[in-house]
């Protein structure tokens, strides 16, 4: 999903993915404010799950600005990421004396944000 956003903010979003958004927010706060080939190259080679659904959707939100506003990918920054809460999925787990316990299977959505470089 493409939206543009004030002054050239191109946005890709990924919903209902099977990450914990705790566990996504920490990969995303490592690429926030960073160029876009910088990003690629820390998610290409973090060992977080959660980096392979985030390198996805930053690759869209690039796509998104090359093919739908007419931008260049090299001049790209991620200018905002973020992880929201999903449904989660509750699942149960026998235990000991025939009772059970939740198991709590969390969801996100996870948002990129890209924009040109600003120029000093």
């Amino acid at each position: 999903m493409a939206q543009n956003t004030n002054n050239n903010e191109v946005r890709a979003v990924a919903k209902y993915v099977r990450v914990a958004p705790r566990k996504a927010r920490l990969v995303v706060d490592q690429i926030r404010n960073k160029p876009v080939d910088k990003a690629l190259e820390l998610l290409q080679f973090n060992n977080r799950a959660a980096a392979v659904p985030v390198a996805k959707v930053l690759r869209s939100a690039i796509a998104n600005a090359e093919n739908n506003h007419g931008l260049r990918g090299a001049d790209l920054v991620v200018a905002a990421t973020y992880v929201d809460e999903g449904p989660t999925l509750k699942r149960f787990r026998p235990r000991a004396k025939g009772s059970a316990s939740r198991i709590n299977k969390r969801t996100s959505h996870i948002t990129v944000v890209v924009a040109p470089r600003k120029e000093a």
